[in-house]
């Protein structure tokens, strides 16, 4: 609301007042107004209200979208939930009634798995086969692997996951209350089991130095799978780039309920809600607006799930 509003505002609400003898005109002086644009703005009101009243009404299914399985949108995530729905709502909308309506998105925090990891390397690098590309060899060709921590009480739990580079599809993910090997060997194996038969004949897997990636029984497990290994540039987060954001949209969406965790299995229960979540309802801008399982589909068999003609890539 302008100035000059809120002004005519408090001069509407003088004059409904039984106690003000001031006639229009008069306040209007003392307000420095004139009595014809205070007339023009009375005439608007009924435009007014209704375009409040659609505020309202669009601002009702933005908080749908926003809150959908119990996760917070930004304004792109807001528009993609909306037009899953079937609603078609313009990004600039959405922002405007977010602020107007005081509606935000979390930001994210840092990773210090990296100090540990960096601390405890290994001489067992492999060569970085991937360089940044990392979907320019299509769905399956490249995963990427990392581990990351997640608060706990006075310590921390640790997740083990790998993506698909290409439909940003997680394929598998394991928590774990130690650092030990066998989180991240089990992350392997899950994948394996689950998507072995959709990797290609020379499909690559792509993680930081740390010292899980650069042990024996990790690239004994890569190499018995067939899969070539590929790891960043020491110091160099963005050779693994995509991890490091997907990790910091997760912890932003379930920071409020990381802070009522009691149990491991507390954790465990939500933190797999969230994976089922990101994989199949949380869509994606760069992904054709799609969720990255819908997503591997679309490209896997060209079927796209939204009316009209699919973004160009």
């Amino acid at each position: 609301m302008g100035a000059q509003s809120v002004v005519f505002e408090i001069i509407h609400e003088s004059l409904m007042n039984k106690d003000t003898e001031l006639s229009v005109s008069a306040l209007c002086e003392i307000a420095g107004v004139s009595r014809s644009g205070y007339y023009r703005w009375v005439s608007a009101e009924d435009a007014r209200n209704r375009r409040e009243q659609q505020d309202r009404a669009d601002f009702e299914l933005i908080l749908t979208a926003y809150n959908f399985r119990g996760y917070k949108k930004g304004v792109l995530g807001v528009n993609m939930r909306l037009l899953h729905m079937g609603i078609v709502m313009n990004p600039k909308k959405i922002r405007r009634l977010m602020r107007k309506y005081n509606l935000f998105c979390p930001f994210r925090k840092a990773n210090p798995y990296r100090r540990m990891a960096k601390a405890l390397r290994t001489s067992n690098v492999a060569a970085n086969l991937l360089n940044r590309e990392f979907e320019a060899h299509g769905a399956r060709a490249v995963l990427l692997t990392d581990i990351t921590y997640m608060r706990f009480h006075d310590g921390f739990l640790y997740l083990s996951t790998i993506l698909d580079a290409y439909t940003k599809e997680a394929l598998a993910h394991v928590l774990s209350d130690s650092l030990e090997i066998d989180f991240v060997l089990e992350t392997v194996k899950i994948m394996q089991r689950d998507h072995g038969i959709s990797l290609q004949t020379e499909t690559m897997i792509h993680s930081d130095q740390g010292c899980h990636y650069t042990s024996i029984q990790f690239i004994r497990l890569v190499n018995d799978l067939g899969l070539r290994q590929s790891m960043s540039r020491r110091g160099n987060c963005w050779d693994n780039a995509p991890q490091e954001s997907f990790y910091g949209h997760m912890k932003d969406e379930l920071a409020d309920k990381m802070a009522r965790w009691e149990t491991f299995d507390d954790a465990k229960r939500d933190v797999d809600d969230w994976f089922d979540y990101y994989n199949n309802d949380r869509y994606q801008w760069q992904l054709a607006k799609l969720s990255p399982r819908q997503y591997y589909h679309y490209v896997t068999t060209g079927e796209y799930p939204l009316p009209g003609t699919p973004p160009k890539a």
